[in-house]
């Protein structure tokens, strides 16, 4: 068996093997990234969550050539809305809500296009995606039978948003004894304060939640393996 990976991170670094770890992109979908979607249905600012799609995509590539499981999230629910619960709709008292008509079909139902990843992060044949109707991408879903069943221990997290869909998943996994590391810069938030703040919470406390590093950091350790 090879040796672990090294990867420089905060708080110390994170060791990994490809071959016994997974990539999770989170949500990366139209619904949050594009105008007409819900992200901007809300009134944000969704150019602020682009900036991940690059640093993504450049350990996407990586983890690829390395051999790493890839997996995919989507948010979002049945046609019926039968998996949406009462207070997910009601919350915030939105003018135009989960399963409302919108520009790129009904918001976060899935096979609708706004439900589906943006083309740059289009998943590969194979590649596993899950649609989850919560936050959490454990929560309801089949993910951690699929880490499981693959031996996989550590895993490496990016999408959007940080402080809600990543940091979800992220304590999910702590709790379920996976080690995590987000990527500082393939993460993003509508509030770039509360970006900042969850990355902090991460890797406090001696890592507490698990580990932060950038992507040009993880990409080049993993191009290395894959050499």
């Amino acid at each position: 068996m090879s040796a672990p990976l090294q990867i420089p991170a905060a708080p110390y670094e994170f060791t990994l093997r490809p071959a016994e770890a997974a990539l999770i992109i989170i949500d990366m979908q139209r619904d949050f990234l594009e105008q007409g979607g819900f992200g901007a249905a809300l009134g944000n600012d969704v150019g602020q969550l682009r900036s991940a799609i690059g640093p993504i995509a450049r350990v996407l590539a990586a983890a690829r050539a390395a051999g790493m499981l890839v997996i995919h999230t989507r948010e979002g629910h049945r046609p019926d809305l039968s998996d949406l619960s009462h207070a997910k709709r009601r919350r915030g008292n939105f003018a135009m809500g989960i399963g409302d008509a919108g520009p790129m079909g009904r918001i976060l139902v899935r096979g609708e296009a706004g439900h589906g990843i943006i083309d740059e992060l289009a998943p590969a044949p194979r590649e596993p995606v899950i649609d989850k109707p919560g936050k959490g991408a454990f929560f309801a879903t089949d993910l951690e039978a699929i880490l499981r069943g693959r031996g996989i221990g550590k895993l490496i997290l990016c999408g959007v948003t940080t402080e809600v869909c990543v940091h979800t998943t992220l304590r999910e996994a702590n709790d379920r004894g996976f080690d995590c590391l987000v990527l500082s810069d393939g993460t993003a938030s509508y509030f770039p304060e509360f970006h900042q703040s969850a990355l902090a919470m991460v890797s406090a406390q001696g890592g507490i939640f698990g580990w932060v590093a950038g992507s040009d950091i993880v990409a080049n350790i993993l191009n290395g393996a894959a050499s």
